[in-house]
């Protein structure tokens, strides 16, 4: 009978065991079959390299044996082989290995088999050390710091909270907040790269004042939290935060610049002072703003009596917040005074905080909490507009040639997304020519107010003041590398100046340089007759302001009397109008 050919299997020139060891050798993971005895029936390289021996040493061999084990050692992977062998589940783990003289991770997976009447134990081996160490670098990234590889603020909670659930009652740890002071000012002034330096530097000498089982975490620009665990006793903590203190003092030695700072320090106790890490940082922070309001440089633990200031803080945060979302603010007014013409040329923008419709707080009991918080731009452009609503009748009344001031912070200066908001607005309002931006030395001395703010505020003609000059860290040593068109003498040296010969030796010195300089020069703070005497007798200064001329007024109220006077103002003299403002 003739057979169908399209019904017999195909007939194959390759050897099936030839074939079989082809497939398992190109494997890119390890292969092993191992029979009853441990006997190793098929392996490929990379099986190979993981048990640690060449695959011609090891093929038919049992390899209990491998890595110079001892007896006692052999004995265990003997009877681990049997256990596996003899269940009915697949197991897995991982193994570290060193291949090449380098440690691989292994993930091995194994599971028994029947081969014909005989059980055998196949095993697998992936090679996943790449993959580990991606997985430990997303785990440092995601619980250290990027810049000084401290603890985060997500590690430091946890081991905060670690500590709490593993005290026994009595035991003591204690959480220290450390602030590094005028970090800012540093950063603004030598740049980033400097910066990020000597935080890695601060993070070095802080670590070095501890001790190895106490936890150091950067959790935010220039903010430190330092875990003391354990806290013998309340006593200890002085003396070590004293020891940090004073190791700030010394000087950082950055990229060949010498750069002086310091910390101040607030810590509270647990169980003392609260039994949450929330609560515990929030009494370490309340401490050092207590620390940092007696000295800078300082350390303090908190109290039970710091608790009625950190509620205080708290209340003042939400009523602040408040008051800029409900816009609780009003733009008053100061005149600046030429003495040579007899007229008033510009006035300073002042803001204060109307509480209750009644209640006034000017900038000094608000601005830097404002600054702190994130809310300094919004209420700096609520004074933008109201000087940009007022100033079309301040032109009618004083010329076009009338200026205002608007005090711009630090912060704002050096922030280059505002700064751009800011002219914009003035641009689009037409204030270009008629804005001067008062600034503090710090703030105009910043690599990037100088190079990316400043040309843009000239293109646009708009003037820049330097604001209570001979108060910051530049004053005159740098006077003539920045650019200004004017400077406002802090009242520190105006105040009863002719009576301080030393008060009028630097003032004729500042004088000189901004006659050099061709820098208008604005006397601040003249509140009595006695003072406008001698700027007008011994002095060129032109630009005065201060109480003696007027306080500062409200907008409307100012706009009243304009409206009072009417086409007379004019003709009123300079003290028969600042009479009437003064009246209204």
């Amino acid at each position: 009978m003739e057979t169908n050919s399209t019904n017999s299997l195909p007939q194959t020139k390759h050897d099936s065991s030839a074939l079989l060891e082809a497939v398992v050798g190109a494997l890119p993971v390890g292969v092993s079959v191992q029979d009853s005895e441990g006997r190793l029936l098929v392996l490929n390289e990379q099986a190979a390299l993981a048990i640690g021996d060449r695959i011609t040493h090891l093929r038919g061999q049992i390899p209990f044996g491998v890595r110079q084990a001892g007896p006692e050692q052999i004995a265990q992977r003997r009877e681990r082989f049997m256990k596996r062998l003899g269940g009915s589940e697949t197991w897995l783990h991982e193994r570290i290995v060193m291949i090449e003289d380098k440690p691989h991770t292994l993930l091995v997976t194994g599971w028994p088999v029947e081969v014909g009447e005989e059980r055998m134990l196949v095993s697998t081996s992936i090679d996943i050390t790449e993959r580990k160490r991606f997985e430990e670098e997303l785990k440092f990234l995601a619980f250290h710091d990027q810049l000084t590889g401290l603890p985060n603020r997500t590690l430091i909670q946890k081991r905060v909270d670690a500590a709490m659930r593993d005290r026994a009652d009595g035991d003591m740890f204690a959480l220290a907040f450390i602030d590094l002071d005028n970090f800012k000012s540093i950063n603004d002034y030598y740049g980033h790269m400097i910066g990020d330096e000597l935080l890695r530097a601060v993070a070095r000498r802080i670590a070095g004042q501890t001790r190895p089982c106490d936890t150091l975490a950067r959790i935010s620009g220039d903010e430190f939290l330092l875990l003391i665990d354990p806290l013998e006793a309340p006593e200890q903590l002085p003396r070590l935060m004293e020891r940090i203190t004073g190791a700030m003092k010394e000087p950082f030695l950055i990229e060949g610049h010498e750069l002086l700072t310091s910390a101040t320090i607030g810590a509270s106790i647990f169980p003392l002072h609260g039994q949450t890490y929330d609560t515990l940082q929030r009494c370490a922070d309340s401490a050092m703003y207590h620390a940092k309001s007696i000295r800078k440089g300082s350390a303090c633990c908190f109290d039970l009596a710091m608790n009625d200031a950190m509620i205080a803080r708290m209340s003042m945060e939400q009523r602040l917040r408040t008051a800029v979302r409900g816009r609780h603010f009003r733009t008053y007014l100061q005149p600046k005074v030429s003495i040579g013409l007899g007229k008033i040329i510009g006035f300073e923008a002042l803001v204060r905080w109307i509480e209750d419709d009644t209640e006034v707080m000017g900038p000094g009991g608000f601005i830097a909490l404002a600054t702190e918080l994130g809310l300094i731009d919004a209420i700096t452009h609520f004074v933008l507009n109201d000087v940009a609503d007022c100033l079309p009748q301040f032109r009618r009344c004083f010329g076009e040639d009338i200026s205002i001031s608007i005090n711009i912070a630090a912060r704002q200066a050096s922030d280059v997304s505002f700064m751009a908001s800011l002219t914009d607005c003035l641009q689009a309002e037409g204030l270009n020519t008629s804005i001067i931006l008062e600034l503090t030395e710090d703030a105009l001395v910043t690599e990037r107010f100088q190079n990316q703010v400043l040309p843009r505020l000239r293109e646009m003609g708009v003037r820049v003041s330097i604001d209570d000059f001979g108060t910051g860290f530049s004053s005159l040593s740098t006077l003539a590398d920045i650019t200004a068109d004017e400077i406002k003498v802090d009242r520190t040296f105006i105040s009863s100046i002719h009576e301080r010969p030393r008060s009028q030796g630097i003032l004729k010195a500042i004088e000189s340089l901004c006659q050099a300089l061709k820098i208008e020069v604005v006397a601040e703070g003249v509140e009595t007759e006695e003072e406008l005497n001698y700027l007008e007798e011994h002095t060129s200064i032109q630009l005065v302001q201060g109480y003696y001329f007027g306080k500062p007024q409200r907008i409307e109220s100012l706009l009243e009397t304009f409206e009072s006077v009417g086409d007379g103002m004019k003709s009123l003299s300079l003290e028969a109008f600042l009479a009437a403002i003064m009246s209204a």
